[in-house]
């Protein structure tokens, strides 16, 4: 029977038994107190006057201490209920004790760090006495000194809490953690001395007090033995930097001795890059200054002699694996200066290539022999695959809002499949080009049984609804603004959603647009459109646009790279001019006026989109082409067939170095005798040509200044992706720009009549009508800059142009910005 009877204390065997037990083992630890120094144990807790004074050091029972336990008795618990004590006590009523049960126990009830002392006797008559006194409640945690780094920071570092239970292991477990965040900030003499204040109730304030120190700084970095690379070429490699006025914002020019390590890294990638293939790192040496204020940094090194690559080879175990074709995927040939990224590019292409044969786990070791007469580096890459793999499961991992099947719908592997690297790096392409995630990472990891392998798809949710805002300045209009909102993971399901109410100079829209990109759980994208908008060219070409329509679309893929999608739009479209402005005796052009009124536009259309991108986001190598036509006539007012083609190409010079060309053409013609309606032909410039107004350049009315719009166009544009020199942190990335191109080829009745031509009357205004039309196809073309910062608030764009080629009654602008704030 287990009894906590207080009676048994006043028992006079208890009081008269030199304590009241037969056997006793203490457990008392040592407060041990000395200086606290930086990097080293603190002092003991400054306990005030009744402080605890024994933490659990179990002391060895005597040997002659033995007996049967009648029942136990827990005293000294206030909080803790005697059921939790025995719960963890490894005795029971009846078993037989000795001293090394009774050390076990006293142990056991240490471990659990509930008790700062814990005594455990038998009496003769066979109680079981425990007396424990119980470790403090923690009401609040204190620091004080501290200036450099605030308290919600050094608070995420320290495990004590407030309502927790003190004990000093972990309180100096906080204090080297304390200490290590001080150093990494660049306080490397800082200090950290814990203290208790006590209080009622067994409660106790804990509080750090903290003496920062001085922040030690770098004064100088100075290299030995470097003759290929000067001091400062050597010191841009390094994340360490001297302290200068200047470095406000960094605390990379600290020391830190675990940061010293990496640039110790760094620098040997640097040298192992450009041929020097042992070079190595003699010494590292960081000094005080005599004030103790920074440290100065000696590195010596040895640079060797620069290698080529010798003799590639690759070794295979398998004859499925060909040696002679893997070879042939290597990045290294012989004679080339050796650089060690090579290798890793090596290893990774033999990596994909070994998974696309269905072998998820190989091991690749790369061997080097080193011919200092010669001064090459012979590279033999041995392959030691396992057997083919197959998918055990698929674990998707990190989605809070986009539900399983999304993801994994996107997936060209399932259960059962054998593995496949190629499709694995697929499906991520797949899930990245979906605009929903931040990252996706596809991992492999061993399954159930050496031939099974465990896929997890870990992916990093992001804003999908998008508030858009597009502004614009020129000389002519001081500023334009479109707003507009959108969804495109609705609820999670992929699906997306458009309900915008679009206001500015130049549009007022409200649509409604769904797409299900599953239909009927098929790979078939489907959605329909509805929409009223009003299009304000007044200022371009003295008309309003109203149309109010709706649409069908259906999209299925033709392969892996190709998708055809499929459309019907009828349309009720307007023209609207001022008053007076086409009646008799008007200025306006027979090529505006011909379409004032409504007219009903019932069309039917294509588009075949081809993707070949290495990368959905940021593409290094590829191309991407469409093909896009519409047929008008199926009925309703217009008949029209208009055609257009695009293709864009990119390559990487380097990671940071990108060009892409980019080619697009369209035309549109009537038939059934239609002349193109204004509203159908193409316009450029703005964000489709740069430099150039809205609807700035192509066909124009020169008495009117109204542009016309063409029915063909064909734009060329180079663009060169470049770094800046800034923090990738800071997502600005910039970009240079070329844009070359035409716009023109109205319908024969509206061009200028070909006996008389283009008077110079005519562009002095003096001829007004139909024979002051422009339309001379000539080429215009654009450079500039182009820079695009991932703001806190959305993606914003700046654009600086400069003009090289334009007509005179062109409208050009040099500065344009466009942003969206996603949510």
């Amino acid at each position: 029977m287990i009894l906590n009877d207080p009676r048994a204390a006043n028992t006079p065997a208890d009081r008269t038994l030199r304590g009241g037990f037969v056997a006793t083992v203490s457990l008392i630890a040592l407060m041990a107190a000395g200086p606290a120094l930086a990097l080293t144990q603190p002092p003991a807790p400054n306990v005030q006057s009744g402080a605890l004074q024994a933490t659990g050091q179990a002391a060895t029972a005597p040997p002659t201490e033995t007996g049967v336990v009648n029942r136990i008795l827990v005293q000294g618990n206030q909080r803790i209920d005697q059921t939790t004590v025995l719960s963890y006590l490894p005795i029971q009523p009846g078993d037989t004790i000795d001293p090394v049960i009774l050390d076990v126990a006293i142990r056991t009830l240490t471990r659990t760090q509930l008790f700062a002392d814990v005594q455990i006797g038998l009496q003769e008559n066979g109680d079981l006495i425990i007396r424990i006194v119980e470790n403090p409640i923690i009401n609040q945690v204190v620091f004080e000194g501290n200036s450099s780094i605030k308290e919600d920071k050094l608070r995420e570092e320290v495990t004590i809490s407030p309502r927790g239970i003190y004990t000093r292991a972990r309180v100096q477990e906080d204090v080297g953690k304390l200490i290590e965040l001080y150093r990494l900030s660049g306080r490397i003499s800082a200090t950290v001395t814990p203290k208790l204040v006590q209080l009622e109730q067994n409660r106790v304030d804990v509080v750090f007090e903290i003496d920062e120190g001085p922040e030690t700084g770098v004064q100088a970095i100075t290299f030995l033995g470097n003759q290929a690379f000067s001091d400062s070429e050597l010191q841009e490699v390094m994340v360490t930097k001297e302290s200068a006025w200047f470095r406000l914002f960094t605390k990379n020019d600290n020391y830190d001795p675990g940061r010293l390590d990496y640039d110790r890294e760094q620098l040997r990638k640097f040298y192992t890059n450009r041929g020097y293939y042992d070079f190595r790192i003699t010494s590292a040496v960081a000094e005080l200054t005599p004030d103790d204020s920074a440290f100065g940094i000696t590195l010596t090194v040895d640079e060797g002699d620069r290698y080529n690559f010798g003799t590639i080879d690759v070794v295979t175990e398998n004859d499925r694996l060909n040696a002679d074709f893997l070879k042939l995927l290597l990045p290294i040939r012989s004679g080339d200066l050796y650089e060690s990224d090579k290798i890793e590019s090596s290893v990774d292409a033999l990596t994909f290539a070994a998974g696309s044969a269905g072998y998820a786990f190989v091991d690749i070791n790369p061997t080097y022999r080193a011919n200092p007469d010669t001064d090459t580096v012979d590279v033999t890459f041995n392959i030691s695959e396992g057997q083919r793999v197959y998918v055990d499961r698929i674990n998707v991992i990190g989605n809070t809002r986009t539900i399983d099947p999304v993801i994994r719908r996107e997936l060209l592997l399932t259960e059962g499949d054998a593995f496949n690297r190629t499709l694995v790096e697929r499906s991520r392409n797949n899930l990245r080009g979906l605009g929903f995630f931040k990252d996706v990472t596809i991992e492999e990891e061993r399954g159930s049984a050496p031939d099974r392998s465990v896929v997890n798809v870990t992916v990093e949710e992001q804003p999908t609804g998008e508030l858009s805002v597009g502004a614009g300045f020129s000389s002519v209009d001081s500023f334009v603004v479109n707003l507009g909102i959108s969804e495109r993971n609705f609820r999670g399901r992929g699906q997306n959603v458009v309900a915008r109410v679009e206001w500015g100079s130049l549009r007022q829209q409200i649509d409604f647009r769904f797409t299900e990109p599953r239909f009927l759980g098929r790979d078939i994208g489907a959605g329909f459109d509805l929409f009223h908008s009003r299009y304000d060219f007044q200022q371009e070409s003295s008309f309003d646009y109203r149309s109010t329509g709706a649409g069908l679309r259906l999209t299925y893929p033709l392969n892996g790279y190709s998708r055809l999608a499929t459309r019907y739009f009828i349309k009720d479209d307007e023209i609207i001019v001022p008053v007076g402005y086409c009646a008799g005796g008007g200025q306006g052009s027979a090529a505006l006026c011909e379409q004032i009124g409504a007219s009903l536009n019932s069309s039917v259309g294509y588009t075949l989109l081809v993707d070949r991108r290495n990368d959905p986001i940021r593409p290094t190598r590829g191309w991407t082409g469409s093909v896009r036509q519409d047929f008008a006539g199926l009925g309703g007012d217009v008949n029209y067939v208009k055609t257009e083609v695009e293709t864009t190409a990119y390559y990487g010079i380097t990671p940071s170095w990108i060009v892409s060309v980019t080619g697009s053409a369209g035309y549109v013609s009537g038939w059934a005798g239609d002349a193109i309606r204004i509203n159908d032909r193409f316009f450029k410039g703005g964000n489709t040509f740069r430099g150039f107004e809205n609807a700035g350049m192509g066909p124009r009315d020169l008495a009117t200044n109204d542009a016309l719009g063409g029915n063909f166009y064909a734009v060329g544009s180079v663009e060169l992706t470049l770094p800046n020199g800034l923090p990738e942190q800071y997502g600005i990335k910039t970009s240079l720009f070329a844009d070359v191109g035409t716009l023109g080829v109205l319908d024969d009745r509206y061009t200028v009549n070909a006996t008389t031509g283009l008077s110079s009357a005519c562009r002095d205004g003096a001829v007004i009508g139909d024979a002051c039309v422009a339309d001379d196809l000539s080429l215009r073309a654009s450079v500039g800059l182009s820079v695009h910062w991932k703001a806190p608030v959305g993606p914003i764009r700046f654009d600086f142009s400069q003009i090289l080629s334009s007509e005179d009654y062109d409208r050009t602008e040099t500065f344009r910005f466009s942003t969206s704030t996603q949510f």
